[in-house]
Parts: C-alpha cells; sequence; structure tokens
C-alpha cells in the first residue's frame, strides 16, 4: 500500500487559525478585520456561551436558528463544552483550552486534506504524462500523405527486375499463363483483404486497385496503401506459388515497387485503365512478333529488334500473319486485353451431409450458397459498353 506524505502546517499559520472565532458558516475573521473593543466582546460572549447550554434539537418543540430566507443552516460540529456530564455543573465548568483544541483539531484536518487533494492531483497528472517522452518531437518530421477526399485512390504495383526473374525461373515466352493466373490470385487475395477495392486491373507483371472514392481506410495515408498493397500482393505471390509452378522451385522472393495515384473525377479514372489496356495491346503485339522472329525464324534478339524498330502496327500483324501465319486477333483475350477483377455474386457448390430424424445414417446432398467474390474478366474496358453493363463500380455512393 502507498503512503502519501502530507506536509505539515506552518506552526504560525496554526496557532492564528487557533485564536480565531468561526461562525456557523466556516467563516474567519482576522485581527485586523475586527474593531478595537472587538477583544473584550469576544471573551465576554465566549463565557456566556460556555455558560449557556445549546438548545436540544431532537425535541418536538427545539428552536432552530433559521436565516433571512427562511431556511435552516447546515448542521455544525459542537465544540466540547468540558466536563463528562451533560448537568448544568459540567457545563458551567467548561476550559477555554479545550475549544481552542478543537479548532485546532479542525484546521488541521483541513489542512491535511487540501495537501492530499494537491498530490493526488500531482500523481494523476503523471500518469496521464508518463505515456510520453521527450523523444516524441521526432514525430512532427513525418510528412501528411493524406490523399484528397473523394478521389479515387489508385495503387499500381510492378514487378521489379521481373525480366530476370522470369528468365531465371524458366518463363514461357512471350505470355507464361502460370504467372498470369498467380499474379491474378494474388490481386483476388488483395481485394479480399482490402474489400475497399471496387475493381482491379492487371498485365504482364503489373497490377492497378482501385479504392472507393469514399473509402477511409488507412485514414487515407498514401503511404499507408501503398505499403499494405504491395505487401500482402508479394507474399501472396511466395505463398501461392507451387500451386502454379509445381515443377519449378521459387529461387529467389520477387519484389515490387508501388505508387499512389489520386483521380477526381470518374472519367480520368476510365481513362486511366483504358490506358493500361492500351498499353498491354502495345506490349504484347510487340513481344508476339519479337518472340515468333527469335523463336521460329532463327534470329537473334538483337537482329529481330533492329527488324522491329519503326515498324506500326500493321506492320507487325502482317509479319505474325505472312511469315508465322499468326492471326493477332485469335490470340487469348487474357493475353491482348489484360485481366479485370470486379466483385460479382457466384454460386458456391458445397457437399453438407444431412440426417432426417427417421434414417439412422445421413445423406451427403450439394448445397449451393451465394457468395461475393472477386471475378476475373478478359474484355474491354475502352469502350462504354463495360461500364454500362457494371455501373456499381462508378456509383456515387461508393
Amino acid at each position: 500500500m502507498t503512503v502519501l506524505r502530507v506536509p505539515r502546517a506552518n506552526a504560525r499559520i496554526r496557532r492564528a487559525r487557533r485564536d480565531q472565532p468561526q461562525t456557523w458558516k466556516g467563516e474567519r475573521r482576522y485581527e485586523t478585520d475586527l474593531p478595537p473593543d472587538a477583544g473584550e466582546k469576544r471573551s465576554s460572549a465566549r463565557a456566556a456561551k460556555a455558560r449557556t447550554p445549546p438548545p436540544s434539537r431532537l425535541g418536538r418543540g427545539s428552536r432552530t436558528t433559521r436565516r433571512r430566507d427562511g431556511r435552516r443552516p447546515p448542521p455544525r460540529l459542537e465544540r466540547p463544552r468540558g466536563g463528562t456530564g451533560t448537568s448544568g455543573a459540567g457545563l458551567s465548568g467548561a476550559s477555554p483550552s479545550a475549544g481552542r483544541m478543537w479548532a485546532s483539531r479542525k484546521a488541521k484536518a483541513r489542512d491535511c486534506w487540501a495537501a492530499t487533494s494537491v498530490t493526488l492531483r500531482r500523481c494523476l497528472k503523471l500518469g496521464a504524462t508518463m505515456a510520453k517522452s521527450k523523444f516524441e518531437y521526432v514525430r512532427n518530421f513525418e510528412a501528411d500523405d493524406t490523399c484528397l477526399a473523394h478521389c479515387w485512390v489508385v495503387v499500381r504495383l510492378d514487378g521489379r527486375n521481373f525480366h530476370r526473374f522470369a528468365e531465371k525461373h524458366n518463363f514461357a515466352k512471350p505470355n507464361d499463363s502460370r504467372a498470369l493466373h498467380l499474379m491474378t490470385k494474388c490481386a483476388q487475395t488483395v481485394m479480399k483483404e482490402l474489400e475497399d477495392i471496387v475493381i482491379a486491373y492487371g498485365q504482364s507483371d503489373e497490377y492497378s486497385f482501385v479504392f472507393k472514392r469514399k473509402s477511409n481506410w488507412f485514414k487515407r495515408r498514401a503511404s499507408k496503401f501503398m505499403t499494405h498493397v504491395a505487401s500482402q500482393f508479394a507474399s501472396s505471390f511466395v505463398f501461392y506459388w507451387r500451386d502454379y509452378f509445381e515443377d519449378q522451385p521459387l529461387l529467389y522472393p520477387p519484389g515490387f515497387d508501388g505508387r499512389v495515384i489520386v483521380y477526381p473525377s470518374n472519367q480520368t479514372l476510365k481513362d486511366y485503365l483504358s490506358w493500361r489496356q492500351a498499353d498491354c495491346h502495345i506490349n504484347n503485339l510487340y513481344n508476339t512478333v519479337f518472340w515468333a522472329l527469335v523463336q521460329q525464324s532463327g534470329l537473334t534478339p538483337a537482329q529481330a529488334q533492329e527488324r522491329l524498330q519503326g515498324t506500326l502496327a500493321a506492320d507487325k500483324n502482317e509479319i505474325l500473319f505472312s511469315e508465322f501465319n499468326i492471326n493477332y486477333n485469335n490470340e487469348p483475350l487474357m493475353y491482348r486485353k489484360g485481366t479485370v477483377l470486379i466483385w460479382q455474386k457466384v454460386g458456391e457448390v458445397t457437399t453438407k451431409e444431412v440426417k432426417l430424424p427417421e434414417e439412422m445414417q445421413g445423406k451427403k446432398m450439394a448445397v449451393t450458397r451465394t457468395r461475393t467474390k472477386p471475378v476475373p474478366l478478359y474484355c474491354d474496358i475502352i469502350g462504354d459498353a463495360f461500364w454500362k453493363e457494371h455501373p456499381e463500380i462508378l456509383d456515387e455512393d461508393s
């Protein structure tokens, strides 16, 4: 048990309080405030009061002093009158020193409570400030990176040095479906973790995640958005690697860099996603022709790059069709359009054992449940058809 040490009152103050009379309100009158003959009147009044017994307040006919407003004053402690009984002899023999002793004890008790309350307040204040320290000022160096309110927040991830990563892990050229499906699985994991993402788009080694306009995740701090998405995506890539590359061990962990972009309107967001899909088409067309020249025509990478330098999209399509009999429009949509992830209701079929009361053994039955999940789509998002089919993505309440 902790004992609080209360400072002792000054002896001179205690003596001054002891010699001063008190009214029923607990007020003090100091010597400087009294008239010159106040000492004699005070002594005679004290003697008369000692000789007169206090009125009893227990009987029906007892008298109590009333204030001018008609209310009774609050009860006060009576000073000891001396003697041991309640007879007139005991009251008449009261000692003046007993009254002074009683007043001194009351003053000492008040001083004790006052000092105790001050000590308690100091302890409580100290406990409230103990969580802080003198080193807390370093928080002032943190930059404010809060994203603008009522704007679309986009986080785009890119694989770091994925050309080397693809070569070390023997990715198929020009597109490896295993790697693309793995990237989509990682993006779905991120969307399930951060449900404020309304749409995601991915192609090659990059993925873009669009958060709601009114999202308040992480207090809209850009650093929190970027680091959480990047860490969740990278850890999922390592976690699900064996599910898609059964014969290829992971030689070293991949890295992803991220950036945060804020778009103020629906049109700017649509233009951003259209830009990424157009970039997917341009890169995939070039890679398809490039690796056809290297793998089927026997050109070196430098020779294939030199031949394709300065060519347009029509020239590349002509090379594919005339030399390799490849119609680019027949290539899989996942390669040409990229992957779009949106939330859709999907019916899941699960097996559940149902047991009837009259049957001894239960029967296994297929049960269909509807759940909302991020579903991959391979479609065009540059035109207006996609946005008219899914108006909930750009809903103003999102």
